[in-house]
């Protein structure tokens, strides 16, 4: 007890500059010790260090700022990584990561390369009313599936290990997304990486009664068609394919890969695919709101 009381008599501008050199989490714990610790831990000093350095990219009106602008950097911080902020084209969401301030970011639909994208036949645009985002890409039908996006390195933190993901949701009535997998590639400074996905969990039932919907068409010879339709496919292990998660906002997550962003003033481009254009297999029911990428967690 004696030994915390001497801490307490610490000078505030010690404690803030230690606390400055910590992190977010430990910020908020230090600010449970004592009041005198509050006063240094909740400082503006401590929580400027935590936001990124050169500040964020221009957000769209109202952002953040609503209902009244933050009264300090502790509550601009905890506003930024509460949820997605829009940047001023609305096309973009950015937010900071709680653990270590790094920028994450959202990249939707409207800002992503889709081929076919502005054919009604193949895609169409549709409204959102669960993200930030006004609309979000059906999928109607294609054998030709490409979705492309990219970013700078210089809207990213440096020396950040991140991971994109692509988020979206199935219609009822979906089909194609199992078979063949998906190749995603990530593409940062002189590192490529690549994979293969499935959009669709082995679990599901593709919306028929243990076999491919009748809908399911690929563009092979009719005999071999229809020995897929009385067996439905489930992707083997041996294909390493990674599978979708459920995210806590309702709608499925499926990693395309990680990248190391090391920065140092480099203009380069982050560019991040998901392709399937081999297989010639008809796909459709897919609802596409955006790439999100952020900070990788390690374990």
């Amino acid at each position: 007890m004696e030994e915390a009381c001497e801490i307490a008599r610490l000078p505030e501008e010690l404690v803030s500059a230690a606390l400055a050199h910590t992190s977010p989490r430990d910020a908020c714990r230090a600010a449970a010790v004592s009041p005198a610790f509050r006063a240094a831990a909740d400082s503006d000093d401590v929580w400027a260090r935590f936001l990124p350095p050169g500040g964020l990219p221009p957000l769209a009106d109202g952002e953040v700022a609503v209902p009244a602008p933050p009264s300090s950097k502790k509550e601009l911080f905890l506003r930024l990584s509460a949820g997605p902020a829009l940047l001023q084209d609305r096309l973009v969401s950015v937010w900071l990561d709680r653990e270590t301030g790094a920028k994450c970011y959202i990249l939707s639909a409207r800002n992503l390369f889709i081929v076919w994208g502005d054919t009604p036949q193949y895609w169409t645009w549709i409204p959102l009313e669960d993200s930030r985002f006004s609309e979000g890409a059906q999928l109607m039908s294609v054998c030709w599936f490409e979705i492309r996006g990219k970013i700078h390195s210089k809207m990213l933190s440096q020396n950040t290990t991140y991971a994109a993901y692509m988020v979206f949701k199935t219609t009822d009535n979906f089909y194609g997304l199992d078979f063949p997998v998906q190749e995603a590639s990530i593409s940062a400074g002189a590192t490529n990486s690549t994979r293969k996905v499935c959009l669709q969990g082995n679990d599901d039932d593709g919306g028929g009664e243990g076999g491919v919907p009748e809908n399911y068409l690929p563009m092979i010879p009719f005999p071999v068609r229809r020995l897929r339709r009385r067996n439905r496919r489930v992707v083997s292990h041996e294909e390493n394919a990674t599978f979708p998660q459920q995210r806590t906002d309702g709608w499925m997550e499926r990693e395309l890969g990680e990248f190391l962003n090391e920065g140092g003033g480099d203009d380069g481009e982050v560019s991040i695919s998901l392709v399937e254009t081999k297989g010639g297999n008809w796909k459709s029911g897919l609802i596409v709101q955006g790439i999100e990428i952020r900070r990788k967690k390690s374990g």
